[in-house]
């Protein structure tokens, strides 16, 4: 049978205190191997849980754009600077007078991390790339790199900001590829 997302959750923070437990005793202190016991984790038992919903009606250009499989960003009129995610006011002199602007794609990668001890919400996905890479408009994307073999991700290797179907979801967004597959 398979677990619930929520009896998935539980089951592993009543498994991960009762380890933390038995450390606490024997160490004094919170911090215990991670599942595959590659890392030690620092465990704070406090539960948090983060649900939200924010307007997007003044970006609402963004998520058309990823509709049409396509990428935009916001660049203030008044001072020239470039905003992505894309803002509907300028952070840096206040201007509400934003030009959307399609991105370019093209990127070059600045630094990138492999993600394989995932929080519960991520722990469906495979281990995962997230990277930064600076698009040729002048401004850094954080997003997902996705590559058949992390070992020949490198810093400063031309990457492509694509528009993708992220499953199981089923939500449009973006993600890096290697820009020569």
């Amino acid at each position: 049978m398979v677990m619930s997302l929520e009896a998935r959750y539980e089951e592993f923070w009543r498994q991960s205190i009762k380890q933390l437990n038995d450390v606490v005793k024997a160490t004094g202190l919170p911090i215990a191997p991670d599942e595959k016991g590659q890392y030690n984790l620092w465990y704070d038992v406090r539960e948090m849980r983060l649900r939200f919903s924010i307007s997007v009606e003044r970006i609402k250009k963004f998520f058309e754009g990823l509709r049409e499989g396509k990428v935009y960003t916001t660049r203030c009129r008044r001072c020239g600077r470039y905003y992505f995610p894309p803002q509907a006011d300028c952070p840096y002199c206040k201007a509400s007078d934003m030009d959307w602007v399609e991105v370019s794609g093209e990127g070059e990668l600045l630094t990138y991390t492999v993600i394989n001890t995932k929080p519960l919400t991520y722990s469906h996905y495979p281990d995962y790339i997230v990277a930064i890479a600076r698009m040729r408009e002048g401004f850094n994307v954080l997003a997902w790199l996705r590559a058949d073999d992390p070992r020949k991700v490198r810093v400063g290797m031309k990457v492509k900001l694509q528009v993708v179907k992220r499953e199981p979801e089923g939500y449009l967004t973006y993600e890096f590829v290697p820009a020569e597959q």
